[in-house]
């Protein structure tokens, strides 16, 4: 039966989403129906579309009690919002219903675990927020809490380790026909740690292992684990927070932490032999994963950062977005991401330049702007054999306003910089990136949305994903040298619909 709350919230979205234009959103970034959104939740393939979930409050444009918003798709660009899926409406989820996965069970309905959040005052007028693992079952458009929620509590962690900290469970379903799962923990050392969990059936779950602990070695607390079987290797990806800047491979603050190794299925341990950041940009965290039809890994993130969002308009309707969908590979033991080869099917009106110079100064061509735009640019020296100071490409610019992406290949450092995109707050505005090149050589793919920009650098081998609130009218694209570049530029239009 549908509680109060969720009619309640699903009456708001269905009403409010109306008064958001199309032209306000971006063109094929998810976004929230209305209000606030997150992470994402619950990303999975079921009755033959992909169903993504996510952290949503839908009466306010900032975070508050958390909801399951819900929306599905035959594609991964093109979306259908669907009704609100979950709601904090009972005892143990009153104060949320947090993170979680989905997975398809054998008589072909659809399950949810999420983290449920209560919060328990406590003697010093202060409060703790008790966090247990909980389930949902249902139809792919309505969902009920089982009975016996939370299915996982504190007596379900190891010892000593905190009930205030145990959330975001990962579900998958194994060839055997059982169950997996991995969480989140803080451990009596005060920093993150991995569990896994294993079960018969999807309902009952019992404790395996400690998989992967931190030590205090990436940040200090975890969130959002996921692990996968990825081109011969284990991969496990997870958010910690609170990180120490590590030369430019990690930053400070919240991040995303790629491990590469293998996973032991008797022991039930990850024995990590690679590790990275995920994305080297500024807003990206929480990513999930899910593995298509056709054997891909997809991987797709909460395009935001904790330290900087609110950044957005005060007037909108919606804040949060997700990124463009990535696909996943493993090369020279490391990961790369790349956007979906969906993508190519938005690709309108194609521009192309050969061997264009640009020494000593800025250059605009014909033909190349816009604000939903896929640029691919190789970049060489211009000069014979001398390479070049710097190279910028500048985007989202009119006479005020601009972002960039810049390379000074003597240092072989990228950097993302959205400090004159028209913020009035002094928050993270560039971020810098070790990025490899030989000879003032690189390769650039700079997929530009009307609210964001994702720079996939030497095919894939590093991202950097930035959100920015310029003005649509600022749709100028240029190239700035020091020296001379040679590059060689394609441009296409992106757009869902036809026009």
């Amino acid at each position: 039966m549908t509680s109060q709350t969720l009619r309640d919230a699903r009456r708001y979205e269905e009403t409010y989403e109306k008064r958001i234009k199309k032209e306000d959103r971006p063109e094929f970034h998810f976004s929230s129906r209305v209000g606030w959104l997150n992470d994402p939740n619950g990303f999975s393939y079921y009755q033959g579309k992909y169903h993504l979930f996510y952290q949503y409050h839908p009466y306010d444009p900032y975070w508050g009690p958390m909801h399951w918003g819900h929306a599905v798709s035959e594609d991964l660009l093109h979306w259908e919002y669907l009704p609100a899926a979950l709601a904090p409406d009972q005892p143990y989820d009153r104060d949320g219903c947090f993170s979680g996965s989905a997975v398809e069970l054998p008589d072909g309905r659809q399950l949810l675990m999420y983290t449920g959040v209560k919060r328990i005052p406590q003697a010093d007028g202060g409060f703790v927020d008790e966090q247990t693992q909980c389930l949902a079952v249902g139809d792919g458009i309505d969902y009920e809490k089982c009975e016996q929620n939370p299915v996982l509590d504190e007596k379900d962690i190891p010892e000593g380790c905190s009930r205030a900290d145990f959330r975001d469970p990962k579900m998958f379903r194994n060839e055997d026909g059982t169950y997996s799962m991995v969480a989140v923990n803080r451990a009596a050392d005060g920093s993150g740690q991995v569990l896994l969990y294993k079960s018969a059936d999807g309902f009952h779950w019992d404790f395996k292992s400690i998989v992967k602990e931190n030590k205090h070695r990436f940040g200090v607390m975890w969130e959002c684990p996921d692990l996968f079987k990825l081109d011969g290797k284990d991969v496990m990806i997870c958010s910690p927070m609170d990180m120490l800047p590590e030369g430019f491979e990690y930053h400070n603050g919240n991040g995303t932490l790629c491990l590469i190794g293998t996973f032991d299925e008797e022991t039930g341990k990850f024995h990590e032999e690679h590790h990275q950041t995920v994305d080297y940009g500024i807003d990206f965290y929480a990513p999930q994963t899910i593995r298509t039809p056709d054997g891909r890994i997809i991987l797709l993130a909460w395009m935001q950062n904790w330290d900087t969002a609110r950044l957005q308009l005060p007037d909108t309707a919606w804040f949060g977005q997700m990124t463009v969908p990535r696909e996943l590979s493993i090369r020279n033991g490391r990961l790369y991401e790349n956007p979906i080869r969906e993508l190519e099917s938005l690709r309108r009106n194609r521009v192309e330049y050969q061997d264009v110079t640009v020494a000593d100064g800025t250059v605009s061509l014909d033909g190349i702007n816009g604000r939903r735009v896929d640029l691919e640019l190789e970049l060489s020296p211009g000069d014979g054999q001398k390479v070049y100071e710097k190279f910028a490409l500048r985007f989202a610019q009119d006479d005020t306003y601009h972002t960039a992406v810049s390379f000074r290949p003597h240092e072989s450092i990228l950097k993302l910089d959205r400090k004159f995109s028209g913020s009035r707050r002094a928050a993270i505005h560039q971020r810098r990136s070790l990025v490899r090149s030989e000879n003032g050589k690189l390769k650039v793919r700079l997929i530009l949305d009307r609210f964001s920009a994702e720079v996939f650098v030497n095919d894939g081998e590093q991202v950097m994903t930035i959100t920015m609130y310029t003005d649509q009218a600022a749709d100028k694209i240029s190239f700035f040298a020091d020296g001379a570049v040679k590059m060689n530029v394609i441009k296409y239009d992106l757009i869902t619909d036809a026009e």
